[in-house]
């Protein structure tokens, strides 16, 4: 694998957005699969609009991609980011997330749709 040089200031603001545990679960979220808005309101327990200021901030420093779907948005985790390579080594020292996604599955909340 390529080894690159992430500017600095890149760096530390990906780390910025990192150290707030609501964009981290996020993130965390999205590492494997794509998720939409109302689903990280039911995960996360918090209101839409707080929830949409946390993926702006993401999605404006470009650190997840968004897909509309009909009347959804999805969000993935971006892994053509410069930084990547930060992200990727810091959600692989939290706990997996994937357990959040399934409980949500069974108690018929998980958004299906066509892709």
């Amino acid at each position: 694998m390529e080894k690159t040089i992430i500017e600095l200031e890149q760096a530390a603001q990906t780390l910025k957005l990192l150290g707030d545990k609501t964009r981290l679960t996020i993130l965390g979220l999205v590492k494997d699969s794509e998720c939409c808005v109302c689903e990280f309101v039911e995960v996360l327990q918090m209101s839409q609009p707080s929830i949409s200021q946390h993926l702006r901030k993401l999605r404006d420093a470009g650190l997840v991609k968004e897909q509309r779907r009909g009347q959804w948005i999805f969000y993935s985790l971006n892994r053509e980011h410069a930084t990547y390579p930060i992200i990727q080594q810091v959600l692989e020292q939290i706990p997996d997330q994937k357990e959040k996604l399934t409980a949500l599955e069974k108690a018929g909340l998980r958004i299906q749709c066509d892709s």
